[in-house]
């Protein structure tokens, strides 16, 4: 599978967010996104999601713009939002309820993807009293329920313990390992691992950055 991200564009009022935004990706690649608070990372995401429209641009997967195919996108792609998109009063196992059927659920509970992300440990647990990082891997899990082949990631390991990094890590390795396509907005050294090419949005815009583990080169190229 390839994408082909072109000329994505969005304005909040008179404010520009997005202008001139593309990327490409292809099978088993992970292409991070680096930018200050506020400089249209999630925005993007949210685009590509279908939460937000876009002004302009196309979003094109293997030849079909899926701006103009939701059918076909709704399949193809997975978001994880920086926020929890869970049902506080239900259990894991009641969320994950909304999104597989009992056969499948099980199969995955039964050293499948949610098994590797650990979610059959607190089954049973419910959202509200989850910690951080077990809501973050039950988000996870529900978004993968379609087996989507591209996978959005807002900071999907922020304010998270090494141990819930590493789980989560190996996860989205193991996804790549697949074939599958990781687009991740991140700031965290260890996400940033996980990425074949990383930009920087800057002004709307994406450009090509190296991390090479400076991390003050890091922050000046951010400002």
């Amino acid at each position: 599978m390839q994408i082909a991200i072109s000329d994505i564009s969005k304005k909040y009022g008179r404010k520009t967010v997005l202008s001139g935004a593309s990327f490409t990706a292809q099978s088993s690649e992970c292409v991070g996104i680096l930018g200050v608070n506020g400089s249209g990372k999630s925005t993007l995401l949210s685009v590509l999601a279908g939460v937000l429209k876009p002004d302009g641009g196309t979003f094109l997967c293997d030849g079909t713009d899926l701006f103009r195919a939701p059918s076909v996108r709704s399949k193809t792609v997975g978001f994880v939002p920086q926020g929890t998109p869970l049902i506080e009063e239900l259990s894991a196992k009641d969320n994950l309820s909304l999104w597989y059927d009992r056969e499948s659920m099980q199969r995955e509970l039964d050293g499948g993807t949610l098994s590797l992300l650990g979610i059959d440990e607190f089954l049973n647990v419910r959202v509200s009293r989850m910690s951080g990082g077990m809501k973050k891997r039950l988000s996870i899990g529900c978004a993968i329920a379609k087996k989507p082949q591209l996978l959005l990631l807002d900071e999907p390991m922020s304010a998270l313990d090494l141990v819930c990094k590493q789980n989560i890590k190996d996860y989205l390795n193991a996804y790549k390992k697949d074939g599958g396509i990781l687009i991740l907005v991140t700031h965290d050294v260890l996400e940033l691992e996980l990425c074949d090419r990383c930009y920087l949005l800057k002004d709307g815009k994406l450009c090509p950055f190296t991390y090479s583990g400076d991390t003050e080169q890091l922050v000046k190229e951010l400002l």
